[in-house]
């Protein structure tokens, strides 16, 4: 960040943007749920980051051979790096910890919801970046699957508006998504959703359930040595 600092202005901009474009064209109505829309494509963005990042040292620099060869294990190496990605992401995370503060004034309990929603998320699309960046041959191909993953999971579903605000007969593409049961879960938290408990149960079921299943199967695929 302070070598490039281009680099954290596009990372403060990203999840800012998207939350200046929903509140001008809801006139204000929508800000609060582009608040937490803009912290759960924070997180997810800053787990998926993994993926360039750790490809990057690992082709360019062969640090993960490095690793490899040390006493370090892979669970202590990607939480390392995981970690950094955090760090990383400060910036943004203040401003929009603050406006959610300011704005939402979220209860502790609320704020317990949040915290879990926003820490599956992240820990969920940072498996995925740590299981494609040690089976991606190229940097390049590393930011391809970083934005394109970006796009299908934080830009598209319904994360920094309500689904109400999607016709019925889209909604269950909408619901391909694990974020938009994150969305759901924070917007219902905070009052800005009102769904059945029932339904409030499946969405956490289903948050739980895939960000296991994500996270077995990238134990699973990751490539730690090569052969």
């Amino acid at each position: 960040m302070k070598n490039y600092p281009v680099v954290l202005i596009s990372t403060v901009v990203a999840p800012l943007s998207l939350l200046a474009v929903v509140t001008f064209v809801s006139k204000g109505s929508l800000f609060g749920t582009a608040i937490e829309g803009g912290l759960i494509m924070n997180f997810f963005s800053s787990g998926i980051a993994l993926s360039s990042d750790l490809s990057h040292l690992k082709n360019d620099f062969k640090l993960q051979d490095m690793v490899v060869s040390s006493p370090t294990s892979s669970r202590l190496y990607m939480s390392g790096m995981a970690l950094a990605e955090i760090v990383y992401s400060i910036p943004s995370l203040v401003i929009l910890f603050v406006l959610l503060a300011v704005y939402v004034r979220p209860s502790l309990t609320q704020t317990a919801v949040i915290f879990v929603v926003l820490l599956l998320m992240f820990t969920m699309a940072g498996a995925l970046g740590f299981m494609l960046s040690t089976i991606s041959t190229d940097v390049v191909q590393s930011f391809a699957f970083t934005r394109l993953l970006s796009l299908l999971f934080t830009t598209l579903p319904p994360v920094y508006y309500p689904i109400t605000y999607i016709p019925k007969k889209f909604q269950y593409f909408a619901y391909l998504s694990p974020t938009t049961y994150a969305a759901e879960i924070t917007h219902q938290a905070t009052g800005y959703l009102v769904i059945p408990n029932s339904l409030l149960l499946a969405d956490w079921i289903i948050l739980v359930g895939v960000s296991v299943i994500i996270l077995v199967i990238a134990i699973k695929n990751t490539r730690w040595r090569e052969i």
